[in-house]
């Protein structure tokens, strides 16, 4: 449960969540409203809360003191009571004064998706960099809200000749020391950066083709990671599994030589700038990788606004322009009648690049269904791509799959092309945690 001054929760019972989402209509901007809030359940139950009710309101925009209108937050507040809560939970984004507002109406803590997402990847990061990246974006949020933590403060008034009260003094110290440490941990994530260039340079050097998985979180990254490269990494059916960057050598068979491949953080619906600003260094993986695999959950009945989503940030980071893949993951959760004839077919890349047409490949990162299909495609995308001397800036709609060979179940109006040699000389890479 995020952390608040208003309300203490049992160190041995699991706090006690109300969720609420509001539907604004054709009004809102730049969010998608989810009327059952299941996903905010999953965030809020790999945060360590339990749900216990769900509110629907519906209103034409924002109420500016209490963002659901006193009538709402009267019946959230019935709510709470009821229910013995111990927090509520909103779906979107709330201002700071709003927040205090509903804390002091509702009497227990108020947290927004914003601040529920921050809890869950300061619980899940391990690496010296992920516990970097998530304390910046967490002091990011925090600045704008000290308005709130300092309110007593702020009443309070100043001695002779003095304009301000020590409230206002306090915030200030504050807001300074915030200031300084957000440019400190900057330094050190350009130091990182700068450490994984290095890297990038020496793969590139060494004619290493660099594979990153990419896709909505919990639509099983991790899993298919470690099904490809008999790995160990951490997977689990939750929201977020995986913040820190794993990479390890995949080696292909068919083209009797390995490449490095990536498994990086997931991403949602509504991920707030700031925090995809944060985790700028873990996402240049995916940034500067030759090839995406774009894993889908395809037993999810969100999967086209999820695909959306993912296109959004990638186009974001500057990666949008990257030859993919889509892989339809987790075949074996679908019904026998939903799942499909064809081990692979072909399909057009949603969001802005509309058009560009790119293998789909159907698998079970669970059972292994499909991965010899999954292979073959990273050979057939290896063959596409530019030599290493005349790689510049992607272009998708001259690397991705204008000419690409039917596999299994292909379109037919795509001819096959001769298997390009592969450099079978290169080194496998040695096992790497960034």
């Amino acid at each position: 449960m995020p952390a608040s001054a208003s309300s203490a929760t049992p160190p041995s019972e699991a706090a006690r969540a109300i969720l609420v989402g509001v539907d604004f209509g054709r009004n809102a901007k730049g969010s998608t409203f989810d009327p059952s809030l299941d996903e905010l359940a999953l965030l809020a139950e790999s945060a360590g809360d339990t749900p216990v009710a769900r509110v629907i309101a519906k209103r034409q925009a924002p109420d500016a003191a209490l963002f659901v209108g006193s009538g709402k937050a009267d019946e959230i507040k019935l709510l709470v009571q009821a229910h013995q809560a111990h927090t509520v939970l909103f779906d979107q984004a709330i201002s700071p004064a709003q927040q205090r507002n509903l804390e002091r109406v509702l009497g227990v803590p108020v947290a927004d998706r914003t601040a529920l997402i921050l809890e869950i990847f300061a619980a899940r990061a391990k690496s010296h960099e992920g516990k970097m990246q998530v304390e910046l974006a967490r002091l990011q949020y925090l600045a704008t809200r000290l308005v709130r933590r300092w309110s007593h403060l702020e009443r309070q008034s100043g001695g002779i000749g003095m304009r301000g009260g020590p409230g206002e003094a306090q915030i200030e110290l504050d807001r300074r020391m915030i200031d300084d440490r957000i440019k400190t941990i900057k330094d050190k994530l350009k130091k990182v950066q700068r450490q994984r260039s290095t890297q990038q340079r020496a793969r590139a050097r060494n004619s290493v083709y660099r594979v990153s998985l990419v896709g909505y979180t919990n639509a099983g990254k991790s899993t298919l990671f470690n099904a490809l490269v008999k790995a160990r990494a951490y997977a689990a059916d939750q929201l977020f599994a995986t913040l820190d960057t794993t990479t390890r050598s995949l080696y292909l068979e068919q083209a009797g030589t390995s490449v490095s491949l990536s498994d990086t953080v997931g991403f949602i619906r509504d991920l707030p700038h700031k925090l995809v600003e944060a985790f700028r260094a873990t996402l240049q993986e995916a940034a500067d990788a030759d090839l995406l695999l774009h894993v889908v959950d395809a037993a999810s009945p969100l999967l086209d606004e999820q695909m959306v989503e993912v296109e959004r940030v990638l186009e974001e980071i500057d990666a949008a322009g990257i030859p993919q893949i889509l892989v339809y993951n987790k075949q074996d959760m679908l019904e026998e009648t939903q799942r499909p004839r064809e081990a692979m077919d072909w399909l057009e890349r949603p969001g802005r690049l509309g058009g560009v047409r790119v293998p789909r490949v159907f698998v079970s990162a669970l059972d292994g269904t499909g991965l010899d299909v999954l292979r073959e495609q990273i050979v057939l995308a290896m063959q596409r791509a530019p030599d290493d001397h005349d790689r510049g800036p992607h272009d998708p709609r001259d690397l991705n799959y204008r000419s690409s060979p039917p596999v299994v179940g292909g379109d037919p109006e795509f001819q096959t092309t001769p298997l390009a040699d592969v450099d079978s000389d290169a080194a496998d890479l040695p096992p790497t945690q960034a």
